[in-house]
């Protein structure tokens, strides 16, 4: 289920900030890690905002493209990373669904009261389907113009995981509290645990309609070896009928990172920004 993380640390562009933002409060408290850059001159357009997927880190391939199209159509952006994930604090095992919301949450708040297109990738789309159906208890409500799903795995624990588990894997989560599994992405296996899978039946978006009050595109690859592309095919069926656009990538893989998977989540990107402007 790992997106993508970033092989190396990368420079701090002369355009781009970074700050800390602490979430929680007592023993509960964590410092999230961000980055923004500001337009210099529009006015009208909203700002990105990157949703990495689980174990994934704001600096990898998909991200970093995000910010050179911002950069070139002099859009805000923003990325962070969720406690446990890349330069945040926390521990990793320690998260869950609705914690990595709130965090999602506190960090848009930061950005002020402008509009805002989420860019989610994997379980980042999950987060922003959850932001936009709870817009108004986060305090977000009429903010988000555009959402861009990439490989989005809503539900993933329930539909996606549980599915497929053993016996004695489902033992191991009731009785040791957490699985480990072989990661395909990283050569630290993946965890998780049974607070994860509590709190994400907590967290259910694909239980009725998700008002999103915002055109929705989704990139889906048919070769997606983790979320398979008729999940993407569910999400749709619980999504408005108009300004919803699904994009099929017949060879494309979870990651969607190859040269033609960015250029067309640049272009969905784009479409979906030019929406948002023409929402005022």
């Amino acid at each position: 289920m790992v997106d993508e993380t970033s092989p190396q640390l990368s420079p701090m562009p002369d355009d781009e900030t970074a700050g800390r933002l602490t979430v929680g409060d007592g023993p509960a408290a964590r410092e999230i890690a961000w980055r923004r850059r500001r337009s210099r001159g529009r006015t009208d357009a909203p700002t990105i905002v990157w949703l990495g997927g689980y174990r994934s880190d704001m600096r990898g391939t998909k991200a970093e493209r995000l910010l050179d199209f911002a950069r070139r159509e002099d859009l805000g952006y923003c990325r962070f990373d969720y406690s446990g994930h890349g330069e945040s604090t926390g521990r990793f095992e320690d998260g869950t669904i609705g914690g990595w919301t709130d965090e999602a949450a506190a960090v848009l708040r930061e950005l002020g009261d402008g509009p805002l297109v989420l860019s989610g990738s994997s379980m980042g789309a999950w987060i922003a389907l959850n932001l936009v159906r709870n817009a108004e208890a986060f305090g977000l409500a009429g903010r988000i113009r555009g959402l861009l799903l990439l490989a989005p795995a809503p539900d993933f624990t329930e539909r996606l995981i549980l599915p497929k588990l053993t016996a004695e894997q489902r033992a191991a989560i009731a009785i040791d509290g957490r699985l480990v599994v072989p990661s395909a992405y990283a050569s630290e296996p993946d965890v998780y645990t049974r607070a994860l899978f509590d709190d994400g039946r907590a967290n259910l978006v694909l239980d009725g309609l998700i008002d999103t009050g915002c055109p929705v595109t989704i990139v889906q690859g048919m070769a997606d070896a983790d979320v398979p592309f008729e999940h993407a095919l569910a999400l749709v069926e619980h999504l408005p009928h108009q300004a919803v656009i699904l994009s099929l990538v017949r060879d494309g893989d979870h990651r969607l990172s190859r040269p033609q998977d960015l250029d067309l989540i640049e272009r969905s990107l784009a479409d979906l920004v030019r929406a948002a402007v023409e929402l005022g």
